[in-house]
This record gives structure tokens, C-alpha cells and sequence, in this order.
């Protein structure tokens, strides 16, 4: 049986006791919770734990009430067998351990989050309020990134070439930024990125194909340039 929602009172009533317990090893009287609450009678407190153990949050025996301890946050999605991709087979489950984030980023020891704040880059689904995953590392022309330059930080689509850099959102009701190369020392990377987390899940990055812009391919531009090094 799953946990159920708690209503303030309900929460504040459950925080006490959790605190008490940890404080003092024992579980409070009821004349102490009632002096904790102010309640006009010791049903309030009856009803209470009631409440909590009918919402799975306390357990109740022989020696009374017991506070639920909670179980342990996974470290990754559990592997429970194996299933044909092919004819039908018979199932066959097994513990086969857990997919952790080290499986998904191997590199995850270089990877770090920031809050997006913004539509720039709406058109790679990247939006205000979500967390974009980078890592420490080049980022190749037309790749994602996120860069410091004059104080401010931006992400963007990056292309470098002959005229300078360029910052390209992915919304068009943003415009382009340009770089000259006499200030390229002063751009710093911050990180190419590899994915975004929302309330929807994990997104990792994609390769982009060639396409074109204003007549010239995408091709030329990873030609004629190196990748843009992280500082």
C-alpha cells in the first residue's frame, strides 16, 4: 500500500513525533502531545494516529504505534529480467542488478546541471525552467553549448568560422549573436551539452544532420573550423 497525502496538521503532527522519537528514544504520552497540539481532548490525538497508520505512514502491534521507517531511494532502475526481441520465448525474470546514471553518462564525473532561464532555444525542446545537463568538453561547430562571454552566460547552438563566432538560438523570435575573433580569448566554455531533465523525464542530446542556413551547409562549417576548446 502506497503513502497517501498528508494535510498540514497531519504533517506537523507526524513531524513531532518523528523528532520526539529521535530526541528521546520513546514514544510520547498522550498527555504530552496533547499539551504539544493544545487539543480539548485526547481523542484529537487518537484520530490523529489513526489518520497516519490508515496512510501508511505509522504501523500499529501489540506495543502500540511505531513511526514506518522509510524505504531507501533506489540508485537506479531495476534490471528484472530478460525479454525476446525476436520470436516469443518464455520469460525468463531475474535480478539482473540496476541501470544507474553511470550507465546512461559515462562520463557522469564531468557532467553538471544548470536552470535554464529563457525561450531561446525552445526549438531543440529546451525550455525556461528546465535542467541542462553539460560536460566538461569541446563543443564541435553546430553543437549545443553553453558559453561566458562579458560577464554573461548563454546557451546556444555554436558555430565558428573566419567572421568570428556565432551563438544561434533556436527560436526565431531571438536573434543570432556575433563574436569578433579579436575577442575569442575573452568567451569562455562553460559545456557541451548532453541532455536536459523536465517534469517529463530525461532527455539526452541527439545528433543533429546536415542542414542549411541562409544557402550554406552545415558541412562547410565543421570543415573550415576546429571544435571551439573548453577553457
Amino acid at each position: 500500500m502506497g503513502r497517501r497525502s498528508l494535510t498540514t496538521k497531519q504533517l506537523a503532527f507526524l513531524e513531532f513525533l518523528r523528532q520526539y522519537v529521535k530526541e528521546h528514544h520513546i514514544w510520547p504520552t498522550y498527555r504530552e502531545i496533547v499539551a504539544e497540539f493544545g487539543y480539548r481532548s485526547p481523542n484529537s490525538v487518537t484520530q490523529n494516529l489513526q489518520a497516519l497508520r490508515k496512510k501508511n505512514y505509522l504501523r500499529y502491534d501489540a506495543d502500540g504505534y511505531h513511526l514506518k521507517v522509510k524505504a531507501p531511494r533506489s540508485r537506479g532502475i531495476p534490471i528484472r529480467g530478460v525479454i525476446a526481441a525476436g520470436q516469443l520465448q518464455e520469460a525468463v525474470e531475474a535480478n539482473l542488478g540496476s541501470i544507474t546514471l553511470e550507465m546512461l553518462f559515462p562520463n557522469l564525473h564531468r557532467i553538471f546541471a544548470l536552470r535554464v532561464a529563457g525561450q531561446s532555444m525552445r526549438g531543440a525542446d529546451i525550455k525556461d525552467g528546465d535542467y541542462v545537463l553539460l560536460i566538461d568538453d569541446d563543443i564541435p561547430n553546430g553543437g549545443i553549448g553553453a558559453v561566458l562571454y562579458d560577464g554573461e552566460t548563454s546557451l546556444k547552438r555554436i558555430f565558428m568560422d573566419q567572421n568570428g563566432l556565432r551563438l544561434e538560438p533556436a527560436n526565431p523570435e531571438y536573434e543570432d549573436i556575433h563574436i569578433e575573433p579579436d575577442v575569442f580569448e575573452e568567451v569562455r566554455v562553460l559545456g557541451r551539452y548532453v541532455g536536459h531533465v523536465n517534469r517529463t523525464g530525461l532527455h539526452k542530446a541527439r545528433p543533429r544532420p546536415p542542414q542549411r542556413r541562409l544557402g550554406r551547409p552545415l558541412t562547410s562549417y565543421y570543415n573550415s573550423a576546429p571544435p571551439i576548446q573548453a577553457n
